[in-house]
């Protein structure tokens, strides 16, 4: 299987290459373009109750894709449904990521996609409640709204992070969610709930976040109301 990814980083594009028989794994909807002779296999991922907890908890889609390409191998095009952009990632086997819910987009079949639950503290932050756990080996394309930032935190190093900008970190680093300094701080310094992450281990964080867009634009929208 070859990837690129074109377009990036505002508005990117996947185009992943099959062998032929060669299969990938696709989120729902994320499909834009495929070759005529690459065949699909709509599925619930793992069985119905995982898949259901998927589609409540973590804003993923119910169903997966499977693609299979024909004797001759086949293309097929992915885009998130976020303006933004798309990062390949190779799984070894032996390294696990947290993925924020709706930034899976396509894998190779040897990775394993699970809900993973993040504990009360990220209950009430109301973020990242349930969180994909990415493992396994293979090629794996992700989102993010805006440009992909990376940083890799050295072990005993520290660094805060707002939820709505968390992509992905590696399984295993130090997680503690909390608000932003005191009740005042939360309430109207717009930033309110933080992460912070400790290491050794990777990070990658988005340079947009949506609920900061939807609080942007809901004042702006037309009222309902009638005079």
């Amino acid at each position: 299987m070859n990837i690129d990814i074109v377009y990036r980083p505002t508005y990117a594009l996947g185009v992943i290459r099959l062998s032929g028989g060669e299969q990938v794994r696709v989120e729902g909807g994320a499909m834009m373009s495929m070759n005529t002779d690459v065949g699909i296999q709509t599925s619930a991922t793992g069985g119905l109750m995982k898949s259901l907890a998927r589609k409540v908890l973590t804003s993923e889609s119910f169903f997966q894709n499977t693609y299979t390409a024909g004797p001759n191998g086949g293309e097929v095009t992915v885009a998130p449904a976020l303006p933004g952009d798309l990062m390949l990632m190779t799984l070894d086997g032996s390294t696990a990521y947290m993925l924020q819910g709706g930034d899976y987009v396509a894998s190779e079949m040897g990775v394993q996609v699970d809900r993973k639950w993040g504990g009360a503290k990220t209950f009430f932050a109301g973020e990242g409640l349930v969180m994909l756990r990415c493992s396994g080996a293979g090629k794996m394309l992700i989102s993010s709204y805006g440009a992909i930032h990376e940083m890799n935190l050295a072990a005993g190093q520290s660094y805060t992070v707002d939820t709505g900008h968390l992509v992905a970190f590696q399984e295993g680093m130090g997680l503690r969610i909390r608000r932003v300094g005191g009740l005042k701080s939360t309430l109207f310094s717009g930033e309110g709930i933080v992460c912070d992450l400790s290491g050794p281990g990777r990070v990658l964080m988005q340079t947009r976040s949506f609920n900061a867009f939807l609080s942007y634009l809901a004042p702006q929208m037309p009222s309902n109301r009638t005079t």
